[in-house]
């Protein structure tokens, strides 16, 4: 049988990346998208193929992690072997904003998908594989450091409080139904592919247009709030690992190291020979209104049952962005000294 793969959130950074994943290893890979007015497959364009010149690999369906109907309809069509929940309304910060909606998307979405399958397996008599994204958000004001797959969580926003009702009812579906279903414990991972709200991106974008002169200042909340930042493109080949295992179980993913927002910005100035300390400034608009301060991994159990190991490190990650983003302002210049419309460029960025 050939192995399908249906993510959601299949344009976000980690979809697209576990979907290049999947198609390297000769996956036929399914991917729900919300409908929109206007374009949002930025990060996936790349690797789409035209349905008419041809039998693409990739597919891609209109649904909602809100609409449950839609959701078994998209099972029904697809018949998948694996099924990967990556969509959230995953901003931390606007999760204060918009409580009621990232709990919707988050967790009830969650359960939507997760009943989906397991009506899916009863009446086709098929057995699917799940992987729910759990994130370290969860730990929230964490009562241990490092953090494993035994730490209590400590939610400390709307969306790490959604997350740990998707976490625990996947384990549920799990215990109770017999589900093959994991839960990825991924600390923060980023990307050139993360949306430029969140810190490390914002961060290196504004690198690249002060550096083309197109930029000020960057304005930030909380510079000294530490985390354990990888590369996204290594953290999909755990979530595939994870399904790969005879038996489902959770497992945290991460460095094991911890860096503050403070170092990601030295790093990323020192690389175009700036001073951070010129070019930032404090809004507490940023600041959350209940703060995470302290997030470390111990990645020891995927490491040691899953074989896993990140292979970008920390510097590697933060320079890697901002040359990426360089190149971005550099063609933003370009175009904006040509008096031509850059709205395209940012819609790349994001």
């Amino acid at each position: 049988m050939k192995n399908v793969a249906l993510i959601s959130g299949i344009t976000g950074q980690d979809g697209s990346y576990l979907a290049e994943f999947l198609l390297a290893k000769g996956y036929e890979v399914h991917g729900i998208i919300r409908r929109s007015s206007s374009f949002n497959t930025s990060r996936i364009n790349h690797i789409y193929e035209d349905p008419h010149a041809g039998r693409p690999n990739l597919k891609l369906h209109y649904g909602d992690l809100c609409d449950a109907n839609g959701l078994r309809l998209i099972l029904d069509e697809v018949q998948p072997t694996e099924v990967y929940n990556l969509g959230a309304q995953s901003h931390v910060r606007v999760s204060f904003d918009m409580p009621t909606y990232t709990s919707d998307a988050v967790a009830m979405g969650n359960l939507r998908l997760l009943d989906a399958v397991r009506e899916f397996e009863n009446y086709t008599r098929r057995s699917v594989r799940f992987y729910q994204a759990s994130s370290s958000e969860q730990y929230g004001k964490v009562l241990e450091t490092p953090q494993s797959e035994t730490t209590p969580f400590y939610p400390r926003s709307p969306y790490a409080v959604a997350k740990v009702f998707a976490h625990y009812m996947t384990v549920n579906y799990r215990e109770a139904y017999n589900m093959h279903a994991s839960c990825g414990l991924l600390f923060n991972h980023e990307s050139p592919r993360r949306g430029e709200t969140f810190v490390t991106r914002k961060i290196t974008r504004a690198v690249g247009r002060i550096k083309a002169g197109l930029q000020e200042k960057l304005f930030l909340g909380n510079i000294d709030a530490k985390r354990d930042w990888g590369f996204a493109g290594d953290y999909v080949e755990a979530m595939w690992l994870m399904l790969q295992q005879e038996e489902p179980d959770d497992y945290v993913v991460a460095t094991g190291e911890t860096h503050s927002v403070r170092e990601f910005l030295e790093i990323a100035f020192n690389h175009v020979d700036l001073d951070y300390k010129e070019y930032v400034e404090f809004d507490d608009r940023y600041v959350r209104p209940t703060e995470v301060d302290l997030l470390l991994g111990d990645p020891a159990k995927a490491e040691k049952k899953l074989g896993w190991t990140r292979k970008v490190d920390f510097p590697g990650l933060v320079t890697m962005m901002v040359d990426h983003d360089l190149e971005l302002a550099g063609s933003e210049s370009i175009l904006k000294k040509a008096g031509k419309d850059i709205s395209f460029l940012e819609s790349l960025a994001a």
